[in-house]
């Protein structure tokens, strides 16, 4: 599972352990999130090889093969689920939930706007994709949707756990934060400066 990455690759901290950005040309990832968040849930496909995976979004398909289930509402690919994510069931749960900022756009992007159907999503992923000793692993730019936002700044997370992640520099450089430092970081134009990733144990 080889990714694509410049020679002037450098690592970041997330949770304890060091990874390297991706420097991969879809995308431009070496510009904006994708340069952390697709090593981050790389490893985490690594740690579920043979499981039951899902991924909401379809994401990590344009970086390397895959071999696990996606559902996408609007993106026509291959394999791909086309299906709303609250209406979704599986005929059998999943060992592993990841979704890489897609979240946010669930009834914040549609018309007429929905906010609480984030909320919505993530219990219907809980409840009924999750299998009991399953683990949902979320990531969503802070800024982008205020419903969102105004979660955290209300302490209702609908993570059990939830670390933060910055950009500090228009060299796409990122450093591990919390919410204090990150609630009135803005989204700019389609490039998040902090993120959030989030997480649910079955």
């Amino acid at each position: 599972m080889a990714l694509t990455r410049s020679v002037r690759a450098k690592t970041f901290q997330y949770d304890g352990r060091e990874y390297e950005y991706l420097y991969h040309p879809y995308n431009r990832t070496w510009k904006n999130e994708r340069g952390v968040e697709i090593p981050i849930f790389r490893e985490l496909l690594l740690e579920y090889e043979g499981k039951r995976v899902l991924e909401v979004g379809n994401v990590l398909s344009h970086y390397f093969p895959i071999h696990h289930d996606v559902v996408d509402k609007y993106e026509v690919s291959s394999g791909v689920i086309n299906q709303d994510i609250v209406e979704f069931v599986p005929r059998e749960k999943y060992d592993l939930i990841i979704s890489i900022s897609t979240l946010e756009h669930v009834g914040w992007d549609e018309q007429p706007q929905k906010p609480i159907k984030l909320l919505q999503a993530i219990d219907r992923l809980r409840s009924a994709c999750l299998a009991p000793s399953g683990r949902l692993v979320a990531s969503l730019p802070i800024g982008y949707n205020r419903y969102f936002d105004y979660l955290q700044n209300n302490g209702k997370s609908p993570f059990r756990t939830q670390h933060f992640l910055k950009r500090i520099s228009q060299q796409n450089y990122w450093i591990e934060s919390d919410w204090e430092h990150c609630r009135d970081v803005p989204y700019g134009r389609f490039v998040a400066h902090a993120i959030c990733i989030g997480t649910i144990q079955g």
